[in-house]
């Protein structure tokens, strides 16, 4: 799995009602062929990530089938949450800088 392209965007809160800031992030992954989440239509990773005052992490997570939008019942594996994790802590950072 290889991230090809990502997009973020800061939800807001209106009511105050979450702890720390939430992020909805969309990553464009090239899965090889062979892989069981290969898609001929594409496959994106839709992400809600929090960032609150000592943490960071993902909240919740969709494999999306990119053309048809169908979610796709796929679970990250441990070394691949942490690579994702990693790259959204990265994103967020450039994220807020340019913010």
């Amino acid at each position: 799995m290889e991230i090809i392209d990502a997009t973020i965007e800061k939800l807001e809160d209106p009511f105050g009602i979450l702890s720390g800031e939430r992020f909805e992030i969309f990553l464009t992954l090239n899965i090889e062929e062979d892989d069981e989440l290969y898609s001929e239509n594409g496959v994106m990773l839709k992400l809600i990530y929090a960032v609150e005052e000592a943490q960071s992490k993902i909240v919740q997570y969709d494999f999306i089938e990119k053309k048809t939008e169908q979610v796709l019942d796929f679970a990250l594996e441990d070394d691949e949450e942490k690579v994702i994790d990693a790259y959204c802590q990265q994103l967020i950072n450039e994220y807020v800088d340019v913010d």
